[in-house]
């Protein structure tokens, strides 16, 4: 099918990643619901939309039925992104569990008295903890390191169950470190690259927690969404469980070089190593052969071109780069 005119509700949509989904199903003409308690989302992602016919914006909360229902109404696509993050599970674990694993239960029960065409679950790739071996497929051991990576890997065994069981079309999706403009640099939801681009634009140090040795595979946020849609739509991504990644990895220690010379190119590379924080994770580098084979998809962006528009993004924030600093916790857990 395609997804074009569909209505489709995504949950999360105010965050970083579910904004960008909620611009390019805009865009391809459907009818666009967001449900987003906003503890990590934000308003200002998605009031380009305000005034839209095609739009709606409910303020709610996955573990309450009375908001999940009748927002479900009518729905043909569910993508779900609500969820708390890593740094969230470490010093709140079980409401980081209540909202990732309750919650994306909660979501598909109703989904299915709804009954919704196709149910898109976007998972983490930190449900795989430490590579073992890499490039890492979808049938990599599953060892998550943090509650936050066992409660997304429990809410995509609820989205296969739901398949097995009931026949529901549910997709898993597991994309691969995620970056790009609207990224959270603020609070327990701050990741390393808005992190340290804010630093750096302030005149601070890039902190980097161990030696710098660990490496990640960075994915722009705009294929992450293509990747999205795709699950949503295409007829043989239906029961599958699916890695988004690009296939190139990083050490952090290369990256706030990067970051560092792009952002403040006149300044020497100030890099502060502070002690491991609990639950990093080694490795992570996708392989994607499986998502590209069945649907076609390819990362479009590569990662320099997508930190140049990161660090431009933040740059000419409207806040402006002194006031982003306030949020910038450095120790966030």
């Amino acid at each position: 099918m395609t997804i074009d005119k569909k209505i489709c509700l995504v949950t999360g949509g105010a965050g970083f990643i579910g904004s960008h989904l909620v611009d390019m199903l805009m865009d391809r003409g459907c009818e666009v619901r967001v449900l987003d308690n906003l503890a990590n989302g934000k308003a200002e992602n998605i009031c380009q939309h305000e005034g839209s016919e095609r739009f709606r914006f409910q303020k709610g909360d996955i573990l309450n039925s009375g908001d999940v229902r009748p927002i479900l109404q009518d729905v043909e696509v569910v993508f779900h992104l609500a969820c708390l993050g890593v740094r969230h599970s470490i010093a709140k674990p079980f409401e980081n569990h209540r909202v990732n694993a309750e919650g994306s239960l909660n979501l598909l029960l109703h989904a299915r008295e709804a009954k919704v065409k196709r149910f898109v679950y976007c998972s983490s790739s930190e449900i795989y903890g430490t590579a073992q071996y890499v490039p890492m497929p979808e049938s990599h051991p599953a060892r998550p390191e943090t509650v936050y990576g066992a409660s997304k890997l429990a809410g995509e065994a609820y989205a296969r169950a739901f398949h097995r069981s009931y026949g529901m079309e549910t997709v898993v999706i597991r994309p691969f470190n995620t970056f790009g403009p609207r990224s959270h640099y603020e609070g327990d939801a701050g990741e390393v690259i808005p992190k340290s681009i804010v630093r750096v634009l302030n005149g601070k140090a890039i902190l980097v927690f161990g030696d710098g040795s660990h490496a990640r595979d960075f994915t722009f946020v705009r294929d992450v969404a293509r990747g999205l849609i795709l699950a949503g739509e295409h007829p043989e991504a239906v029961g599958q469980t699916l890695n988004i990644g690009t296939g190139f990895e990083i050490s952090i220690r290369e990256l706030a070089e990067k970051i560092s010379a792009l952002a403040a190119p006149e300044q020497p590379v100030h890099v502060d190593f502070q002690n491991p924080r609990p639950g990093d994770v080694g490795r992570l580098f996708a392989d994607s052969g499986k998502f590209r084979a069945l649907c076609g998809w390819k990362p479009e962006v590569d990662f320099n071109a997508g930190l140049r528009e990161t660090v431009e993004y933040f740059r000419n924030h409207p806040l402006g780069v002194a006031a982003l600093i306030t949020g910038e916790t450095g120790r966030n857990w």
